[in-house]
């Protein structure tokens, strides 16, 4: 079918638009910079215009949205306009252009609101309790495309949960950079258990998505290797195969907490600066549990993870390796 993937220049959104090539799909994508995906069509823009969204989603039988404004502080305005407003005008130009499959990427980070999730599937997006402006507008944005769900434009809701691999600068860079600067600090030891996604597995199951559509519309599904560890174990095994040494200092959990708000009050007086060294949000998500259970989104999409997290740290072993 011909497909329409937003946010292809991101590390998460290439996979996915090289992914649906190579399932022989007709791939076109939407952002701003180009995709450098071979053998799909970019289109250059912002999903913030409506022209460019409404030339880009006619003719498309299937989107997936994965273009979003993703930090852990600025402009709140900034936020809604990409975040919610974004997936608005994709969703108003899909029904006016016929398209029938949708697949909003949203994140676990809409159903958390500061408390440990252990075991549990897709809980409900929650707007009002989600933890900074990144949460809070992706939890709105996948109510919205889920209130469009109908037997003409079927819209299912997926949530890779920290995605990872060779060539992230995104969850891999800022670890690495902060391990090598000493500024990646271990919350009360490193315990937490938490559930991460290969990027691999992420692609994998977001297409599943796609082509489960019928199975699966009108649902929220939260993706992972289905492989918790403690968070201290991962910061480790991503940090010895990027070659920086792992963190070895732990502060307490609430102390984190309490300075995350203090300087996440202190960032919203100068946005669009560097991201901050520590939020309330980033303290609960490295000192709380955070696991899924993948029964019923592997039974769904008829998927299930095809790179074990061992196999992922060694492919990123390699990927540093080769890099130097």
């Amino acid at each position: 079918m011909i497909v329409l993937a937003t946010g292809a220049s991101g590390y998460l959104g290439r996979a996915v638009a090289a992914e649906l090539a190579a399932a022989g799909h007709d791939v076109r994508t939407l952002q701003r910079r180009p995709s450098g995906v071979e053998g799909v069509q970019d289109i250059l823009g912002s999903v913030t215009d409506p022209a460019t969204v409404a030339r880009a989603v006619d003719g498309a039988e299937g989107i997936v949205h994965l273009a979003a404004k993703v930090s852990l502080a600025g402009d709140p305005a900034q936020f809604r306009a990409v975040n919610v407003e974004g997936t608005r005008a994709l969703l108003t130009q899909a029904r006016r252009a016929g398209a029938s499959r949708f697949v909003q990427v949203s994140s676990p980070s809409v159903a958390h609101a500061g408390s440990a999730l252990a075991g549990v599937a897709a809980e409900p997006a929650s707007p009002a309790n989600a933890r900074g402006e990144y949460a809070r507008t992706k939890a709105e944005a996948e109510q919205l495309a889920l209130a469009e769900d109908s037997m003409r434009l079927r819209v299912v809701a997926v949530r890779p949960h920290l995605v990872w691999g060779p060539g992230d600068t995104q969850l891999v860079g800022r670890i690495v950079e902060r391990a090598r600067r000493g500024r990646l600090p271990l919350l009360d030891g490193g315990r937490a258990l938490i559930d991460s996604t290969y990027i691999d597995n992420a692609a994998t199951g977001i297409v599943a998505a796609l082509h489960r559509t019928d199975e699966a519309h009108g649902r929220a599904f939260v993706i992972t290797n289905g492989e918790p560890r403690p968070v201290g174990e991962l910061l480790a095994g991503i940090c010895i195969a990027s070659g920086v040494r792992p963190p070895r200092w732990s502060v307490p959990a609430g102390a984190a907490r309490a300075a995350g708000s203090v300087i996440e009050r202190a960032w919203a007086l100068r946005p669009g600066q560097d991201e901050p060294p520590m939020t309330r949000f980033l303290a609960e998500q490295l000192s709380t549990a955070h696991w899924f259970d993948q029964r019923e989104t592997r039974r769904t999409l008829a998927w299930a993870p095809s790179v074990s997290i061992d196999e992922g740290l060694r492919r990123l072993a390699a990927h540093t390796a080769a890099q130097r």
